[in-house]
């Protein structure tokens, strides 16, 4: 089942005096981010945002309600999540949270499910465990065609992907 409101970033620091929080964004760069104006804390508490911008790969908040350093401060470590239904997400997004634990089938058998997603310089890196565990970048040549809604990934080999699993 897919979750109601996904994950986007972690709030990593204050900035300012005023009350913004950094935000450490967790997507394909942090730009994303800028597109809502309503964010979620944990226990679904909205939190409307009046101003945001990008410094880096990180994204500055200043979200309503927040007009000091004292009550950004108390937001440190917080995750921030969106609705799924929100009308900013361009349709045929997909969120790293719909793959983990997904089947993972190469040549039509399953070689283990989707357990991690590393984000490296080059592309993303899927660690798939079974009875092997397989380090698969997620580029064209080894992940062809991605589609969670069919309620599995097809990944194709190559040699030294494979090692034993612990």
């Amino acid at each position: 089942m897919k979750k109601k409101y996904l994950e986007t970033g972690k709030i990593v620091s204050v900035h300012g005096v005023r009350g913004a929080v950094k935000v450490l964004p967790w997507a394909d760069g942090p730009e994303f981010l800028l597109a809502f104006d309503t964010f979620y804390l944990p226990g679904e508490r909205a939190v409307a945002v009046e101003k945001a911008s990008v410094q880096g790969t990180c994204v500055l908040l200043k979200l309503r309600g927040v007009d000091t350093v004292e009550e950004a401060q108390k937001l440190r470590n917080q995750i921030l999540s969106i609705r799924r239904d929100d009308p900013h997400i361009p349709a045929g997004t997909v969120f790293q949270a719909d793959l983990i634990g997904l089947p993972v089938r190469s040549d039509g058998r399953e070689i283990g499910r989707l357990a991690e997603i590393l984000t490296m310089p080059a592309s993303d890196v899927w660690v798939v465990r079974g009875e092997k565990e397989y380090m698969i970048p997620c580029v064209p040549a080894f992940v062809p065609h991605l589609d969670p809604e069919v309620g599995f990934l097809e990944v194709r080999l190559i040699e030294g992907m494979a090692r034993d699993a612990d």
